[in-house]
């Protein structure tokens, strides 16, 4: 594969024949891959290299999210309402929000600092919607991300005070620990975090989620609970890292519309995967949506045409993001397909960490 506006070959890479402005054209992981010594093999390609490199990347931003949030979480009045939060929040996961977020500030040319805050911000939302999404009086799951949901725990009054709790402190968060930027900008961050979680935002996505219970929906509908109760968090973490790494307003647009296409594709593979994941590989019960008659990607028509509605999100994304930058001339040799067979979250993700943290095109 040639880079598209030189024409140079992609392995001429790796024996040091393009130049910076051919790298330009590459993205992120492509162009790390660039620097390896000439000892690796020409027939490495870019897709590849980037699945490499994206390992070391994920973990290197992860364990740097973890550090960052364990700092931030304060001593409490109560251990118990303390324990209840780092429970949640410690808890394994893909960290995907606040890494895209970093991922997101790194690509309008900010430091990792800068976004740190807003990404920690991010992951606690979220965590939160986690905690409260488990409850009792809305899914009522014994299990997340491999053990017992946290109002198994700790009983279900002190895992909605945590949620809460972690709500608040996103907000205090970004508004203390954002520093060496105007004001303008911080206040940007804090007002696309409360939209994404607000009425236009996760609210809606969640309240539309439980009205369609044991109702027959079509895919419009599904999209729109995707994109507001999964995408509008994850489009929210993009645009805040790249509002605080000093982004144009064009530039935040473009990374938002970007990270909302991706959102819908990360939920659409998640759906999917509800149906053959196994509780001990899963670490959730296994196609609760179907037992509860909510209507999901995986059901009737939908589970037929998933290939095509993967297909409309990826190329919209593509159209939106790489497009409006330079007219097309970046592109990403990524599959965003699952194998049919992945049933756990290290067989069914790695294409999709390609998308979200490292398949940036390069703004300049």
């Amino acid at each position: 594969m040639a880079c598209p506006v030189h024409g140079i070959p992609r392995t001429a890479l790796w024996s040091g024949r393009a130049t910076a402005a051919h790298r330009r054209c590459l993205p992120l992981a492509v162009r790390a891959a660039a620097t390896r010594p000439q000892s690796e093999p020409e027939e490495t390609t870019g897709a590849v290299a980037a699945q490499v490199d994206l390992k070391s990347y994920m973990a290197d931003k992860t364990l740097r999210v973890d550090a960052a949030l364990d700092r931030a979480l304060p001593l409490c009045h109560s251990t118990r309402l303390c324990d209840s939060m780092r429970y949640s929040l410690h808890a394994p996961g893909k960290r995907v929000r606040p890494v895209i977020a970093l991922a997101s500030c790194e690509l309008v040319g900010g430091p990792e600092d800068a976004a740190m805050p807003v990404a920690c911000a991010a992951e606690m939302m979220h965590v939160m919607s986690l905690i409260h999404d488990d409850l009792p009086c809305i899914d009522n799951d014994d299990l997340r991300r491999g053990r017992p949901s946290n109002h198994r725990v700790f009983g279900e009054g002190t895992a909605l005070l945590a949620g809460d709790a972690l709500f608040s402190l996103a907000f205090e968060h970004v508004a203390t620990r954002t520093t060496g930027m105007p004001a303008e900008r911080v206040l940007s961050a804090v007002s696309e975090l409360a939209s994404a979680m607000g009425p236009e935002g996760l609210a809606a996505g969640q309240i539309m989620d439980i009205e369609s219970e044991g109702q027959a929906v079509g895919l419009d509908v599904l999209e729109s609970i995707h994109r507001h109760k999964t995408g509008r968090l994850l489009e929210a973490a993009a645009a805040c890292g790249a509002i605080v790494g000093g982004g144009s307003d064009a530039e935040v647009d473009r990374v938002r519309r970007y990270a909302r296409c991706v959102g819908l594709l990360f939920q659409v593979v998640d759906d999917i995967l509800d149906v053959r994941r196994r509780r001990r590989s899963w670490g959730r019960r296994p196609g609760r949506t179907w037992r509860a008659a909510r209507r999901r990607t995986p059901s009737s028509s939908a589970w037929r045409r998933r290939s095509s509605w993967r297909g409309r999100w990826y190329g919209t994304r593509r159209r939106s993001y790489m497009g409006s930058i330079a007219s097309g001339r970046c592109r990403c040799d990524v599959s965003l397909t699952t194998s049919p067979t992945a049933t756990t979250e290290a067989d069914a993700f790695p294409h999709h960490f390609v998308v979200l943290a490292l398949c940036f095109p390069p703004i300049e």
